[in-house]
């Protein structure tokens, strides 16, 4: 029985601690953490953990760690506010991935960013098309920032036909459309390889083509 009531009183304890150490660390989004933030939090919740599940040993040994971190943490904190380079480091930088409606795909490379990933965000954002996405800037805590054309009123929504120079089947089954359509369609419009079509969509009877950027 007393060692249940040491494991209550130790959990509510590191509960307190815990509390006060993220308040004094600062108020952030949990979409707005930066890698060190993430990595900041599973630690000490880490400590936490390991403390509750070891009743028998001294609390202050599992508190002053999770106290170091927090200073360290604040510490990091200060300097990013001071030095941008500083912050770049260890925050990273906003990718432009779409530039005045042309898609980045080194940028998106270099990030480890798929056309999904960006399709996902756009919808999430309510954006049906990415034909009226002006810029989109993949900020450096994962969020995506959009700015539509000024004249991106229509409706519809964004039906990806190729990616990364492949031909999606399945979707051009969706709009009831074939293979040879999409070939011969795209003739049309003066693209003869389809392996050059980094993304390629069928939008209200229009074509909306971005190629492949030489790699760096």
């Amino acid at each position: 029985m007393e060692e249940y009531l040491i494991i209550v009183g130790r959990t509510l304890f590191l509960y307190a601690v815990i509390l006060l150490i993220f308040r004094l660390m600062g108020k952030r989004e949990i979409g707005e953490l930066s890698i060190l933030d993430l990595v900041v939090y599973i630690m000490i919740a880490e400590l936490a953990v390991v403390a509750i599940e070891t009743p028998d040993s001294e609390i202050l040994k599992n508190v002053l760690p999770m106290l170091l971190l927090m200073v360290v943490q604040i510490v990091l904190a200060i300097f990013s506010l001071k030095s941008k380079t500083f912050r770049d480091v260890v925050d990273g930088k906003p990718t432009i991935i779409i530039n005045k409606g042309k898609i980045d795909e080194n940028a998106m490379r270099k990030q480890r960013y798929n056309f999904d990933d960006l399709l996902l965000q756009l919808r999430e954002k309510d954006i049906a098309k990415i034909s009226n996405v002006e810029f989109a800037i993949l900020e450096s805590s994962g969020t995506l920032s959009v700015f539509e054309k000024k004249d991106s009123k229509e409706g519809g929504i964004t039906i990806p036909l190729i990616i990364d120079g492949t031909i999606q089947k399945t979707n051009l089954e969706t709009i009831n459309k074939s293979d040879f359509w999409l070939r011969q369609e795209l003739r049309k419009e003066g693209y003869k390889e389809l392996s050059s079509i980094s993304f390629c969509s069928y939008e209200n009877g229009q074509f909306y083509v971005d190629l492949i950027d030489k790699r760096k």
